[in-house]
């Protein structure tokens, strides 16, 4: 870590971590709104 790093920046396997859940978050949320949508029609 270099001394002009800002300290509060996370790693790069925490951002991967959460660019991996907010897409199983998306995908969740499409799944749940597909589901939602067979069980209305």
């Amino acid at each position: 870590m270099l001394w002009s790093d800002p300290r509060d920046e996370p790693s790069q396997e925490a951002r991967e971590v959460l660019r991996r859940l907010r897409r199983t978050a998306l995908v969740l949320a499409l799944l749940v709104l597909a589901g939602a949508a067979l069980v209305l029609v």
